[in-house]
C-alpha cells in the first residue's frame, strides 16, 4: 500500500527547498523541517515530489540537489503578477480540488448556475470541532509563523515590523482590488504624503485607508477581537471617503448589492444580514487556533458581504487579528495574483467550497512569514524598555503635538510629566528616549502615537517657525 503524505508536509519541504536558490541537498532541508524525519522518509517525500514534478533534483548520491522548478510543475499555475508596475511570473501550488474550481470558473458566468445565499454553509460550522484547516497545516503554520521570541503583551511583533507592515499590507490588499499604484508610490504616500501623479485621488485614499486600519489594530492590539466593536470600526477606516452614502462606513448592509461577473446573488433582508453577522462573529471567537480563526474569515465574512462595499478589504485585515494578538507573523498577501485571489473568493461563493481559497492562504502566509522573518532579523531584537513604556511614550509625545508645544515647552512637558508618572529609577532613561523620539518625529511615523495628519502639521509649523528663529 502507498504511504499517504498529507500535503502540509510535502509543502513544508517545498519550503524548505525555496529557501536555498542555489539548491538544497537532504541534509539541508532536513534541517529546516520542524520535524526529525528518519532520512529514508524524507528521501521518499523527495522522490514523491521529484515524480510529480514539483522538485528538480540534480545530481546522485550525497551530491543531489534540490531545486524548484522554473516552470509551474503540475499542480501550480503561474501568473503575471505587478511589483512595481513590471510583470513577475509567480507560481502557487494548487491542489486538485483548487484546479477543479478554476476549471469550473473559467466557464462564462452565463455557463455557471446562479445561487444565493447558503445560510446552512455558515450554520453547520461548528468552532472546535468543524475545521477548514487540516491539523497538519494548522501546525506547518504555526511552526513558520511564530517569531521565536519571549512572551511578550499583544501586538508587540506587529509594532516591531509596523513600518513594513503597513505599506505591505495597504499596497498588497489595495491592489488585490485594482488598485494601480506601485510599491515605491505607496511608500511615498504613507511616508510623505505624496500622491503619485496621474493616478486617481480615489486610490490614494484605499492606500491611506489601510494604513488608518493597520495602525488601529496594532495600536489597539490588547482590545480588539471578533466583535462588533473591531469590525465595524475596521470597516469604517476602510470604507472613509470611498462610499457613495458616507453614513454607510462602519455600518450593516440595508441595500441589495450584486457581485461583478458572478451568479452569486448575497442576502437582501438586513434583518438576516444582522443575524449572520452575529453569528460569525461569535463563532469566529470561539475558534481556539488563530489560523483556523483567520482562515474562517476569509471565508464568511466576503460571502455574507455585510457592507455596501469594501467586504474583501475587511476581512483581509481581520484575518490578521489574530495573529496580532498572538504575536504571529502578518499576513500581508504579497505577491498573490489578484486573478487567482479573484476566483478563490468566487469559490466560495457560487460552490461554497474553500480549497482555492486554502490554497492562496497557506501559500502566502508562508511567503509573509518568510519575509516578516527576515525583517525582524535586520531590526533585531524589540527593546524590553520601549515595550514596558510603549503606552506612556505614545501619550507624553502625543500630548506635545497636540498642544503644539515650542522646543523649550516639550522639553519642560516631558521633564514634568516624567517625575509623575514613571518610576524614580526609570525616569533618566525614560527622558532620553521620549526626547529622542520626538526629535525624530516625521511625517512618516506620526501614526504610531495615535497623531492625526492635522495636528501633526500644526505643530510641525510651531517647531520648524523656532528652529528658523534660532538659525537666524
Amino acid at each position: 500500500m502507498a504511504q499517504h503524505i498529507s500535503e502540509a508536509d510535502l509543502r513544508a519541504i517545498e519550503s524548505a527547498v525555496r529557501k536555498h536558490p542555489d539548491g538544497a541537498s537532504a541534509s539541508e532541508i532536513s534541517e529546516a523541517l520542524s520535524a526529525n524525519l528518519p532520512r529514508r522518509t524524507l528521501q521518499y517525500r523527495l522522490k514523491h515530489l521529484v515524480d510529480a514534478g514539483r522538485l528538480i533534483r540534480k545530481g546522485s548520491g550525497r551530491w543531489a540537489r534540490y531545486h524548484s522548478p522554473a516552470e509551474p510543475a503540475v499542480g501550480e499555475v503561474a501568473v503575471g503578477t505587478g511589483r512595481n508596475g513590471d510583470e513577475e511570473q509567480v507560481s502557487i501550488p494548487l491542489s486538485a480540488p483548487g484546479m477543479e474550481i478554476r476549471e469550473y470558473l473559467a466557464q462564462p458566468p452565463a455557463a455557471r448556475k446562479p445561487v444565493g445565499y447558503n445560510r446552512d454553509f455558515l450554520e453547520s460550522y461548528q468552532p472546535n470541532v468543524t475545521t477548514y484547516l487540516s491539523e497538519d497545516e494548522r501546525a506547518h503554520l504555526q511552526e513558520i509563523g511564530r517569531p521565536n521570541f519571549a512572551e511578550q503583551p499583544a501586538g508587540t511583533y506587529a509594532r516591531h515590523i509596523l513600518d513594513r507592515l503597513l505599506i505591505d499590507l495597504s499596497w498588497n490588499s489595495s491592489r488585490l482590488e485594482g488598485n494601480t499604484y506601485s510599491l515605491l508610490d505607496t511608500r511615498r504616500l504613507i511616508e510623505f504624503g505624496e500622491e503619485a501623479e496621474g493616478r486617481a485621488h480615489l486610490e490614494a485614499q484605499m492606500i491611506l485607508n489601510h494604513k488608518d486600519a493597520i495602525a488601529f489594530l496594532v495600536d489597539a492590539a490588547e482590545d480588539i477581537g471578533f466583535n462588533r466593536y473591531t469590525i465595524l470600526n475596521l470597516h469604517g477606516f476602510l470604507a472613509q471617503n470611498l462610499l457613495p452614502d458616507e453614513s454607510a462606513a462602519g455600518r450593516l448592509r440595508h441595500i441589495p448589492i450584486g457581485i461583478e461577473q458572478s451568479v452569486f446573488h448575497p442576502l437582501e433582508v438586513p434583518q438576516w444580514i444582522e443575524e449572520c453577522f452575529d453569528l460569525i462573529l461569535a463563532k469566529a471567537a470561539a475558534i481556539q487556533d488563530p489560523f483556523e480563526q483567520a482562515f474562517f474569515v476569509m471565508v464568511q465574512l466576503p460571502y455574507l458581504q455585510p457592507f455596501d462595499d469594501v467586504n474583501k478589504r475587511v476581512s483581509r485585515l481581520a484575518a490578521n487579528i489574530p495573529f496580532i494578538r498572538a504575536n504571529l507573523s502578518p499576513l500581508s498577501f504579497s505577491d498573490v495574483p489578484r486573478s487567482i485571489y479573484t476566483d478563490a473568493v468566487l469559490g466560495v461563493y457560487e460552490l461554497n467550497r474553500v480549497d482555492l481559497l486554502k490554497d492562496v492562504f497557506i501559500w502566502s502566509y508562508e511567503r509573509s512569514a518568510a519575509r516578516y522573518a527576515a525583517v525582524r532579523q535586520s531590526l533585531g531584537e524589540p527593546d524590553p524598555f520601549r515595550l514596558k513604556h510603549r503606552e506612556a511614550l505614545r501619550r507624553v509625545i502625543s500630548e506635545v503635538v497636540r498642544e503644539r508645544m515650542s522646543r523649550k515647552a516639550a522639553v519642560r512637558h516631558i521633564a514634568s510629566w516624567t517625575a509623575q508618572n514613571i518610576d524614580r529609577p526609570e525616569q533618566e532613561k525614560f527622558r532620553e528616549i521620549a526626547e529622542s523620539d520626538l526629535l525624530g518625529l516625521h511625517a512618516g511615523n506620526f501614526a504610531r502615537y495615535g497623531i492625526r495628519p492635522a495636528e501633526f502639521a500644526a505643530w510641525q509649523e510651531v517647531w520648524t517657525a523656532e528652529e528658523g528663529r534660532r538659525e537666524s
